[in-house]
């Protein structure tokens, strides 16, 4: 059997869903190819979305047109704004969600989009013709033909689970590995590598002594993921802490030659910033006792999730040393936690469209270009999925810039940089922080998106009478005359410094120890101003208030970007033959000649590309 699609996305996980959704809204004839229907968009790990820099990509997801944070505020059980303390360049929201609510939100949406098939089967072969795809062939037999094809395959190209010294294949757990795909794309010049990652024990919670843990409520105010919605309809639940032992740790160690991370058995790099329990105790030997989270899993099950305790040691070995934690002394488990290797590509490979660089019309998104976390795969996707639909339909491709959006910081590192170990995106990473908040998402990107036609009009239209009422607050308080004998016993009251002479309004906003909230006792007329707003008054508020406090940085920050911008637009691919260029060093020679950047700018964030080595390019095109 033949089938015929613009579009065909392997993988119906995060990077998947949201590829096919995109494509498929944008107009392109869309299959989306995965192994179970019933496991759409599992959350193979840790039930939750977003966390400090993830919650910032979902934003710019939903700014976008995406679906991710539609789908999380619809099945969210505690929700929390993390770093409050801390500046609103870092600010970040988390949800934890009901995991099988998730799997079936996820399915609606995507029984309900238009252009949008599903075909449950396994991809087998990519269909290369000439350089360019043309379709894959699955398991069963079918081949279905296609003008892009987009790779989301996750864990299970070549899967392989560890428990211990068991080793059984297999992308997660009781699914199966999917052999073959990847030697289907290396025989056409794609290079791949090995990575590793892994998953804690799943606990019953009716074993569980909370009253030996501490509990953690989430938030109730008006933060949510999506732009659009309004409410959060699912109970809201608290999560738990506890902590490890010294007797833990005993047993724990008790079982290092048999872990599959210190006896050979895993050759592979894991990810350093989330490690298993048994790597914090090699490499933080003398610590007494770490952190441990406990989340539910949903409304309406006893399963929850042991965010901390991360581990492939022998299943005995897990529980045993469980039972050595108070809280846990009569756990009961559903399943050990374990390991997985699996295959990905080298991004290097791909261009900022995630097209291949090798294969015309082949893209690739989430895990499979060697990144970790759900919400870094659904960025992915959402650009893959585009460009794909863009790439059918001859347009110019969407690239995100590093001022732009933490996608595009995601994006350039991966395809500049490459990666040694599995991708996280940590705030650190970007250089604009104050340019990608989490509150101006739909400002960056929204108007973007609605011109190339995933954002529907609902949302442009939402983002235009907010940006209205966030411009007419800024612009009041830039205005509005405050008067001292009016404010200065309000001021001192709060402990802050009277006025001597008049001032307007954002001179007072502009103050740290001032904010919209102090403020609105002390002039009613703000007040007033904001109560007569639309619909999420306050996220409204809290932008405008950004935008005052924060004026100076945030215009500096963007006189930095757009001197880098002017790098941006100096093109050098193809204009320098870098193994003769000796006006460099031997290092920028090889890493350029290896990753091709298309501009100055790009070649300037690879590894062991020096200003000087720049400069030196700049002169030889005579700038």
């Amino acid at each position: 059997m033949i089938l015929k699609y613009d579009v065909i996305v392997i993988g119906g996980g995060h990077a998947g869903c949201e590829a096919a959704t995109a494509a498929a809204n944008m107009g392109a004839h869309t299959c989306l190819v995965t192994m179970d229907m019933n496991k759409i968009a599992q959350m193979s790990c840790n039930p939750a979305v977003g966390g400090i820099a993830k919650g910032q990509i979902v934003r710019e997801i939903d700014a976008l047109g995406g679906q991710m944070a539609l789908v999380t505020d619809a099945t969210a059980i505690q929700f929390r704004m993390l770093n409050r303390s801390k500046g609103p360049a870092v600010w970040s929201p988390r949800a934890q969600c009901d995991r099988g609510k998730f799997i079936w939100k996820w399915r609606q949406t995507l029984d309900e989009t238009e252009q949008l098939d599903i075909w449950q089967d396994q991809a087998d072969e990519l269909i290369v013709e000439q350089g360019e795809v043309v379709g894959i062939k699955t398991i069963w037999g079918c081949e279905i033909k296609a003008k892009a094809v987009i790779v989301t395959a996750g864990t299970f190209l070549n899967g392989l689970m560890h428990i211990g010294r068991r080793m059984v294949a297999g992308g997660r757990i009781a699914e199966p590995a999917v052999p073959h795909f990847t030697e289907s794309i290396t025989r056409h010049g794609i290079t791949s590598a090995r990575m590793k990652t892994g998953t804690p024990v799943r606990i019953d919670k009716r074993s569980v002594h909370f009253e030996d843990m501490e509990r953690q409520d989430g938030e109730n105010g008006y933060y949510k993921f999506s732009y659009l919605n309004l409410s959060r309809p699912l109970e809201q639940l608290p999560c738990w802490v506890c902590y490890t032992n010294e007797e833990v740790h005993q047993t724990l160690r008790s079982g290092l030659n048999d872990s599959p991370l210190y006896n050979g058995q895993i050759k592979s790099i894991g990810p350093r910033y989330c490690p298993s329990i048994e790597t914090k105790l090699v490499t933080f030997p003398d610590r007494p006792q770490h952190l441990l989270f406990l989340e539910p899993e949903g409304t309406e099950t006893n399963e929850m999730y042991l965010n901390g305790f991360s581990s492939s040691l022998p299943m005995d070995v897990q529980i045993e040393a469980l039972r050595k934690i108070p809280a846990l002394r009569d756990v009961r488990v559903y399943r050990p936690g374990y390991a997985i290797e699996y295959d990905f590509f080298d991004p290097t490979q791909l261009k900022h469209s995630l097209e291949s660089k090798i294969i015309k019309g082949l893209f690739f998104a989430g895990q499979v270009n060697g990144t970790t976390g759900y919400e870094e795969a659904g960025g992915q996707g959402t650009i893959a999925g585009i460009n794909a639909a863009l790439y059918c339909g001859g347009g110019t491709p969407l690239i995100l810039h590093r001022d732009e959006a933490y996608i595009g910081v995601l994006i350039d590192d991966l395809v500049t940089k490459g990666v040694d170990e599995p991708y996280r995106m940590f705030t650190s990473r970007a250089e604009y922080r104050i340019l990608l908040r989490q509150d101006d998402a739909d400002a960056r990107l929204t108007e973007k998106s609605y011109k190339l036609g995933l954002a529907k009009r609902e949302r442009y239209d939402w983002w235009l009478q907010k940006k209205q009422a966030i411009e007419e607050i800024v612009e009041f308080c830039h205005t509005f005359a405050i008067k001292p004998k009016l404010v200065n016993s309000a001021l001192e009251a709060v402990g802050s410094t009277p006025l001597n002479f008049g001032c307007k309004l954002d001179e007072l906003v502009a103050r740290p120890e001032l904010n919209f909230e102090k403020l609105l006792h002390i002039v009613p007329e703000l007040k007033a101003i904001i109560e007569q707003l639309p619909n999420r008054k306050e996220e409204i508020a809290e932008a405008a208030e950004i935008n005052i406090k924060y004026r100076g940085y945030i215009e500096r920050e963007k006189m930095v970007a757009e001197k880098m911008h002017r790098l941006e637009n100096i093109k050098i691919k193809g204009k320098f033959d870098y193994p003769n260029l000796n006006a460099i060093s031997i290092e920028a020679r090889q890493k350029l000649e290896r990753i091709q950047p298309e501009t100055l700018a790009q070649a300037s964030r690879i590894p062991g590309v020096s200003p000087s080595d720049v400069n030196a390019m700049l002169v030889l095109l005579g700038r």
